[in-house]
This record gives C-alpha cells, sequence and structure tokens, in this order.
C-alpha cells in the first residue's frame, strides 16, 4: 500500500475544468477572487440560553469582544413549537438555547442591538417561519425596514428528518413553508439568506464526509426543485441559498470537503438546474467545529481539537464559522470558554498568515485526489437517493436514515475497540477528574418565563389576537403566502405555540418512519 499520493493518483484531473481560478465557474478555490485578502470570513458565536434578557447580555458581550455576527440558539420547546408553559416543555425552557415565545421576548432579545447593523443567523427550522416573522415584527419596532435586514434562517426541515428530529409537520407541507418563505423574502427582505442547508446535523448523526456532502446536496436538490415548481427564477433565489457544513476531526479530509462540496454545488445548479448567475452557481456556506468529537475527559483537549477543525474550515474557504466551546460536551458554554473559540479564530484570522493567499492546498496531489474522491462519492450516492425516488421517498422509506445510523455505528465500534483513537477517552487517560467552571442556568428562570407569557396572553387584544391566527389558517388552506399572515399574528401578540398548534390543525403532525 502506497502511503502518498501522486500524480498518477489524479487520473483525468484537467485543472482548466476542475480548478480554473478563485473566484471563476467551477468556484473549486473559492468563491471570490481574493477570498480573505479582501475580507475574513464572518466570526460567529452561536448562543442562547434561559430567557431572552440573558441571552441578550451574552449577545452584547459577543459583540463587545469582537464577533460580528450573531448565531441564536433557541431552547427546544421554541424549535419544536410549544410555549414555554405547555406541559411537554417543562424542564426544557432556557435549557439548550432562548426561550421566545412572543414578540415581547423577541424584542427583549434584541434589545439595544441594531438590526439594520447587526447580521443575524437564526437556527430554527419547524417554525422558521414564525421566528423569520418575528424578526421582521421587532425590526419594524426599531425603525428598520425588512429591506434592511440581513442574516439567515436555517429553515432545513428535510434534514430534520434524516437527523435530528426538531420536526412538526410532514414533509410536503414544511417544503410548502420552505418555498414561502424564499418568495416573501426575495420581494420584502432581500438580503437575507432564506435558507441554510445543513450537513452538520447529518454529520453530527453519524454519517461519513461524502455522506454529509450528498445527503446535504440531496435536500437542496428537493428544494430548488420545490421553488422551481412554485415559479420561482433559479437564478434569484439560488444567491439567497446557503449551506452549513461540519468542521470534523481528519484535517485534509475536511479541507478536501469543503473544496469538493463547492465544486460540485456549482455542476448541479448550472448542468441541473441551468442555473447561469454565477451567484447562483455558488456554495455559500457556514461552518461549525464538530461538537460530536468534543470530550468530558480533558476537556482543554477540546481547545486543540476546535483549533485543527476551524483551520481546516478557512483553508477550505469558509464564509462564516463558528467554534465550539472547550465545555460544550458538559455544559452550554461560559463566556471564559466561548471567549477562548473567538479567540481561536482570531488568532487564525490575524495570526497564522492562512488568510494571505487563496487555496493555498490548490495542487497538492493528496487534496485534490481526496477532493476528486469526495465529490465522485457525493454523486454516487445522490444517484442511489434518485433511484429510490428521490430525497422526499428515501426519507419516508427511512433509507437516508438508515445509511447514517449505520455510519455512526461502524465509528462507534473503531472507538470501542481503539482503533479510532480519541486522546483522553481510548487512550491517554487520567485519574483527574474534570475541575473547569460549568454553565448552569438558573432553574427559577422557566417560572419567570411562564409568567411573561402569560401576562402577554393576558393583555393582548382578544379580538385581533383572534382574527390574526384565523387568518393563518385560512392561508395555510389556501395557496396564498403564509409569511404575511405569520407576520400579522406575532404583531398581534400570537404566541410561537399558538401559531404552530393553528398550522398543526391544517397541516397535521410527522409520525417518525421506523427503522426496524
Amino acid at each position: 500500500m502506497r502511503y502518498y499520493a501522486d500524480p498518477h493518483d489524479l487520473g483525468g484531473f484537467d485543472a482548466e475544468t476542475d480548478l480554473t481560478y478563485p473566484g471563476e465557474f467551477p468556484f473549486t478555490r473559492g468563491i471570490q477572487p481574493t477570498m480573505y485578502r479582501g475580507r475574513l470570513w464572518t466570526m460567529r458565536q452561536y448562543a442562547g440560553f434561559g430567557t431572552a434578557a440573558e441571552s441578550n447580555q451574552r449577545y452584547r458581550y459577543l459583540l463587545s469582544q469582537g464577533v460580528n455576527g450573531l448565531s441564536v440558539a433557541f431552547d427546544l420547546p421554541t424549535q419544536i413549537g410549544y410555549d414555554s408553559d405547555h406541559p411537554l416543555a417543562a424542564g426544557e425552557v432556557g435549557r439548550v438555547g432562548v426561550a421566545i415565545d412572543s414578540i415581547e421576548d423577541m424584542a427583549t432579545l434584541f434589545d439595544g442591538i441594531p438590526l439594520d447593523k447587526v447580521s443575524t443567523s437564526m437556527t430554527i427550522n419547524a417554525t422558521s417561519i414564525i421566528l423569520l416573522a418575528l424578526y421582521v415584527a421587532v425590526g419594524k419596532r426599531q425603525g428598520v425596514a425588512p429591506k434592511q435586514l440581513s442574516g439567515t434562517i436555517q429553515n432545513d426541515i428535510l434534514k430534520e428528518y434524516i437527523a435530528r428530529g426538531t420536526y412538526i409537520y410532514p414533509p410536503h407541507p414544511s417544503l410548502r413553508i420552505v418555498t414561502d418563505i424564499f418568495a416573501y423574502c426575495e420581494q420584502n427582505v432581500p438580503q437575507w439568506n432564506t435558507i441554510s442547508i445543513s450537513g452538520y446535523h447529518i454529520r453530527e448523526a453519524g454519517s461519513t464526509a461524502v455522506q454529509e456532502v450528498a445527503f446535504t446536496f440531496a435536500n437542496a436538490i428537493a428544494y430548488v426543485q420545490a421553488a422551481i415548481d412554485a415559479g420561482l427564477d433559479v437564478n434569484s433565489f439560488g444567491q439567497r441559498l446557503s449551506f452549513f457544513f461540519n468542521a470534523h476531526n481528519d484535517f485534509l479530509e475536511e479541507v478536501a470537503k469543503f473544496r469538493a462540496a463547492r465544486r460540485l454545488w456549482a455542476r448541479i445548479m448550472k448542468d441541473r438546474f441551468g442555473a447561469t448567475n454565477p451567484r447562483a452557481q455558488q456554495l455559500r456556506f457556514h461552518t461549525q467545529t464538530a461538537g460530536s468529537t468534543l470530550t468530558a475527559q480533558q476537556p482543554d483537549n477540546n481547545i486543540v481539537r476546535v483549533a485543527v477543525q476551524a483551520l481546516s474550515a478557512v483553508l477550505g474557504g469558509t464564509q462564516s464559522l463558528h467554534t465550539n466551546g472547550r465545555d460544550e460536551a458538559l455544559a452550554l458554554p461560559t463566556e471564559n470558554a466561548a471567549r477562548i473559540a473567538l479567540r481561536t479564530q482570531q488568532i487564525i484570522g490575524f495570526e497564522s498568515g492562512v488568510a494571505n493567499t487563496v487555496d493555498p492546498f490548490a495542487g497538492s496531489y493528496h487534496i485534490e485526489k481526496l477532493t476528486n474522491e469526495i465529490e465522485s462519492g457525493a454523486r454516487e450516492l445522490i444517484a442511489r437517493i434518485e433511484g429510490v425516488g428521490g430525497t422526499l421517498a428515501a426519507i419516508e422509506a427511512g433509507y437516508i436514515q438508515r445509511q447514517v445510523q449505520e455510519s455512526a455505528y461502524k465509528a462507534q465500534l473503531a472507538i470501542d475497540a481503539g482503533e479510532a483513537v480519541v486522546v483522553g477517552v481510548n487512550r491517554y487517560q487520567t485519574e483527574d477528574k474534570s475541575t473547569i467552571e460549568v454553565f448552569q442556568v438558573d432553574p427559577e428562570l422557566e417560572a419567570q418565563q411562564i409568567q411573561r407569557t402569560r401576562q402577554v396572553r393576558q393583555s393582548r387584544d382578544q379580538g385581533r389576537w383572534q382574527a390574526a391566527l384565523d387568518e393563518v389558517a385560512r392561508a395555510a388552506r389556501s395557496t396564498d403566502n403564509l409569511v404575511p399572515a405569520v407576520v400579522a399574528a406575532v404583531e398581534s401578540h400570537a404566541t410561537v405555540g399558538e401559531i404552530a398548534d393553528t398550522l398543526r390543525g391544517v397541516f397535521g403532525e410527522y409520525r417518525e418512519v421506523s427503522l426496524d
């Protein structure tokens, strides 16, 4: 077995068509001619916990430390459309993100943060239409017109059926919501990225790098086709598509993965969907370091893991980056852990020198070989999905879910057998227990949040509120765009749970397919 690459490994590789120059189709080397020499990636820190007021304090702190884009984490009840006082929300309010029940919570979350000057990414899917509406409504309160708002909403419901589970409605009405958001933002919020198609959670669930690219793009193909079927122009809405990838441990594989993904997506958009606008062909993506690789044992080791993973994302040409805190295998990150994670990005950006050259690995035999292999492997998997009837059919049959589960199982067997080394876990262990500070959410916050939500319900104009919810139901039963009705509903002080329940009444709820 040969342990190095040479020119023979590149086969029919043609630099004139497969590589070209940065900023040129198929964008293997980056979507901008100068990449980070012109502008560094957006440094985001994913944050949210407890109440809106507490999260607002963390956001202000992060902005003061040099973050130039906010990334909002929502608690589980918000993600699946339950208000904080719902019985199923008990014990989960504010635990893994911020609790948002009403427009008052959203206004508090962004209090003192000018929405015309800050880009905000919101990791929300099943209730994405409601959180987008809340953001638009709060912008209006600040005097910021929707056309001035910039940011991203994840809005990637298909990967929820595959890997994450925070879905509400069945796939077909969920796709309708996605395309309604596309159309609304194209007309009203033109600077908004209407979807962040996520491979991150697919990788966190245990997929390989090739599967991450393939399953992400299979979902993306379904979204693009649904938008075209709804009458939207691929050259227009295609410019607002964004992606979200995982930066995992295999450094060189990850660099190659990002390059392969950029090239493959450009070819899909051009050859399959006929996109002629270069911006609609470009893969713009956010990256987060791999939470699944963080260990509770010897948590300081996570600082090194995050630095290596972040560097792979930068060398792979990401447009935006979140670095995980060293303590996230134990709890939500402390301010100190968040600061170290941010400083990691800043050291890479301002001290390492890697931002001075665009795609410095271009032409490396090994990197180009890996890039080719990942693109080829992803194409093959996409073809298999199409062979079983396309993405929706593959999800409904559990085909993609089984593929991810099998990869996760094999990876865990390798760790258990010691074939895959995890420092501090299955090799180089110590007897010392971790003594690092761990973030704690005040248990009293849940009761306080419930009280605030009930006060909103008691003080609103009941007639206006009921009329707004009736309009949401009417729009859901028709082919009208849903977003304006949802914006009016949040402005009438309808809660997240009430709007989600109204849509449940029309669309029904999805039940997970058995993988037995």
